[in-house]
């Protein structure tokens, strides 16, 4: 007995080795990618928080911030850590999503397997988890840490509550507790865990028993006794404390979200729960096929029509009967329910942001669908001795899936080939466009890059960035009136907290180029209180400041303004304004850094005089 034990946990052991090498030689590639200014900009390349690393300050700001319209301490303080040790080395911190997603996929096996006992089928789950297409998204986006650090927290708790039913006691229930409130603090989309600890005791735990099943003998898994069997009721009352944590986190999420700008009334209720219907099949859609992914995936501006609503309802509908009707195999209703309750946050019932679905959406309801997939084809296999045939398929299917994602995780790679992609897979996506438009910018491309965003001002006229994009064009092209007049359009349009950042540092240039240093100053003023941490704010605050001989203030902003990008330009100005100040050592310092960060002294002087004559 005691050498099949030993040999167990070899073999347990050697398959985690297995799946963890896997994992990693697959997604390997996606360490070589940089930063995607979708976002990651916001999370990490310019959040102070995050560059200064971990500190106290971090800590605070992390549990008091609603910064990027969440509540998630967690994944703050965990960008903050990949900070202090990655600096703003990309890959770096793709390795830590990397390596949340394999321990997530070992997690998952090993609940599993020790849940049902089945080693082959919780393999070939986990195998399916790590390697589909769709969980590309939440592994090589790095402001996706979220989504990955939250369900790693969320399988641990699982894995808790499973100790929990095998022998109660407070202090396993309190771990429990302790592993809810870690994945809450990562992303609230953990709120249904409760949920999913009812199907954990319907199955494989077997707790939960119906008035006519129900004789409170002890359950069992393979011989071993996991605790009593309980009522419903019962065991809806042990989650309690549980339910009251995920009201909360919906509280917090929504005053969050709100106070971001996230949330989003541009469509009647009606139209969210079509949505929401059809989003459904189409992931599932995505699960069986996974073609055609696309970093955001558009609002249909018109609807769903509504034939396409009844189909989509009427195959849940179906689907639904035919779980229940075959609900002796537990891990049917098991599966399904898992997949439609965990995906409840995320289906769009309250419309965050301008997508119809997301691929990360699916990261963590897709285990329900490759439960039932699994086991479902491997009750075929026995019950009409087709084993071999079935393993063969599974081996084909895992080779496609992992081509398809090795495929997709070089679009990946880059803002160029990410929103291009994008835009060849979807229709009329004024994000995409948006996007797309500023990687042609930052190539250098900006009659391409200007073209784009008048696509995108003509998909969604009420489109904020674009508005914005559409101003600095103008302004880069002399036309100052009309730059004003997009900014502020912009102005009225956005909720965004960052458009309305841009836009108020972007008018304030237009006044600073007109020489109205008091709107211009005005306006800086209103987007670094809407915590914007532009470089240009601070040299153009910095420079109307040293105009109006207030050296201390130009000392403060051009430190800061060398502290967020260190130019040759930048520490020439903080020297002259340290000079004037009196405080000839640090203005030597900062000379001297200036002479070694330009190539032609002369010419960083004549920039420097040219800005202050403007």
């Amino acid at each position: 007995m005691a050498n099949a034990f030993t040999s167990s946990r070899k073999r347990t052991l050697i398959l985690c080795l297995l799946l963890a090498t896997g994992t990693l030689s697959l997604y390997s590639r996606v360490t070589h990618a940089g930063f995607l200014r979708y976002d990651d900009d916001r999370y990490v390349v310019e959040n102070p928080y995050v560059r200064a690393g971990l500190h106290w300050s971090t800590v605070t700001w992390a549990f008091t911030t609603f910064e990027q319209a969440n509540w998630h301490p967690l994944t703050w303080l965990s960008h903050a850590v990949d900070g202090r040790l990655f600096g703003m080395n990309p890959a770096g911190h793709h390795s830590i999503n990397l390596l949340l997603h394999t321990a997530n996929v070992v997690l998952l096996f090993l609940l599993l397997q020790w849940l049902t006992g089945c080693t082959g089928r919780s393999l070939v789950v986990a195998v399916l988890f790590a390697v589909h297409p769709v969980n590309v998204e939440s592994v090589a986006w790095i402001a996706e840490r979220k989504t990955v650090l939250s369900m790693f927290f969320f399988l641990l708790t699982l894995l808790g509550y499973g100790h929990y039913a095998r022998k109660p006691s407070v202090a396993r229930y309190v771990a429990v507790l302790v592993g809810f409130s870690m994945a809450l603090m990562s992303k609230p989309m953990a709120i249904t865990l409760p949920f999913t600890l009812l199907l954990l005791d319907y199955w494989p735990l077997g707790r939960l028993r119906s008035r006519e099943e129900f004789n409170g003998k002890d359950s069992q898994i393979n011989g071993n006794v996991i605790g009593k069997e309980r009522s419903i009721g019962w065991l809806v009352i042990e989650k309690l404390p549980l339910f009251a944590m995920s009201a909360a986190s919906a509280v917090v999420t929504m005053k969050a979200q709100r106070a971001g700008g996230a949330l989003t009334v541009k469509y009647p209720v009606l139209a969210h729960l079509q949505n929401a219907v059809v989003s459904y099949v189409l992931y599932i859609g995505k699960a069986i096929w996974p073609a055609r992914l696309a970093a955001l995936y558009p609002y249909p501006q018109n609807g769903w029509p509504g034939s396409v609503v009844l189909a989509a309802a009427a195959f849940l509908i179906i689907a639904t009967g035919v779980v229940l009707k075959y609900r002796e195999r537990r891990y049917l209703p098991w599966g399904w329910f898992w997949y439609l309750g965990t995906m409840v946050p995320m289906i769009g019932l309250v419309q965050v942001g301008n997508q119809a679905m997301a691929d990360r959406y699916a990261y963590l309801p897709f285990v329900g669908l490759f439960v039932i997939a699994v086991w479902g084809s491997a009750d075929i296999a026995n019950r009409f001795a087709i084993r071999r045939y079935v393993a063969v398929s599974a081996v084909v299917i895992v080779i496609a899936l992992c081509l398809v994602t090795y495929r997709q995780l070089a679009y990946w790679h880059d803002d160029f080939s990410l929103w291009s992609h994008t835009l060849a897979v979807t229709h009329r996506n004024f994000v995409a466009e948006d996007n797309f438009g500023n990687a042609l910018i930052k190539a250098g491309r900006y009659d391409e890059g200007i073209a784009h965003f008048r696509n995108a001002a003509e998909i969604e006229p009420g489109d904020p960035v674009s508005e914005v994009n559409l101003g600095i064009y103008a302004q880069q092209h002399g036309d100052l009136q009309q730059a004003a007049a997009r900014y502020q359009y912009a102005l009225q349009l956005a909720s965004d907290p960052q458009v309305r950042a841009a836009a108020y540092a972007n008018l304030g240039g237009v006044y600073f180029t007109l020489h109205d240093y008091s709107r211009a100053k005005e306006n800086f003023e209103t987007a670094l209180e809407l915590n914007s941490r532009s470089s240009f704010i601070f040299l153009h605050m910095g420079l109307i400041a040293q105009k109006n001989s207030d050296w201390n203030s130009a000392i403060r902003y051009y430190a800061t303004y060398v502290a967020v990008e260190p130019t040759d330009i930048g520490y020439f100005l903080l020297g002259q304004a340290l000079d004037h100040a009196g405080d000839s050592d640090r203005a030597k310092l900062a000379y001297q850094q200036a002479q070694r960060s330009s190539r032609n002294i002369d010419e960083t002087r004549k920039a420097a005089a040219k800005l202050l004559a403007e």
